[in-house]
């Protein structure tokens, strides 16, 4: 057990880094602007205070430390999903990693800023009050879909 959650806390943090290196890569190569860490961390510490929902999160007061908050959350989220998914896959898929199930849960993924986040910063459902809606799903896909495939890139990695 001691050596899942290793694996687990290790890959969800090479997979997370993976995911944010990607995000980086289009907004230096395609001007596409990745989520703000920050209002993570702000809507965590309202959450905290009882406000639930934003109307934007943007309109809503900064609070201490939100970057902080907001990245320290983005990854912990990412080892939490890894072990989520390592779970389902077994020990088995760390021993052969593919790309196929790690990608699958990266898009499967995709609902938790759908149907929390994203309601909770004042976004709607999936994204339906932002003015271009269809681009923000887009977005969150590509985002998730690179999560999975930095689960299989980090799993690679931590084999050699």
């Amino acid at each position: 057990m001691d050596k899942v959650l290793l694996d687990g806390f290790a890959i969800g943090i090479g997979a997370t880094l993976f995911m944010d290196l990607v995000a980086l890569f289009l907004k230096q190569s395609l001007s596409i602007q990745p989520l703000n860490y920050s209002l993570v961390g702000r809507l965590f510490v309202h959450l905290l205070q009882g406000r639930v929902r934003h109307n934007p999160i943007t309109a809503s007061p900064a609070r201490s430390y939100e970057s902080l908050i907001g990245w320290t959350l983005h990854y912990l989220i990412g080892v939490v999903f890894v072990l989520i998914f390592l779970s389902f896959v077994g020990d088995e898929w760390l021993i052969t990693p593919r790309l196929g199930p790690a990608l699958a849960f990266g898009a499967l993924t995709v609902i938790v800023p759908f149907l929390i986040l994203q309601p909770g910063m004042g976004a709607g459902l999936a994204a339906r009050l932002t003015p271009r809606p269809s681009i923000a799903r887009l977005k969150s896909l590509l985002a998730h879909l690179s999560f999975g495939a930095g689960i299989w890139v980090s799993a690679i990695c931590f084999q050699l």
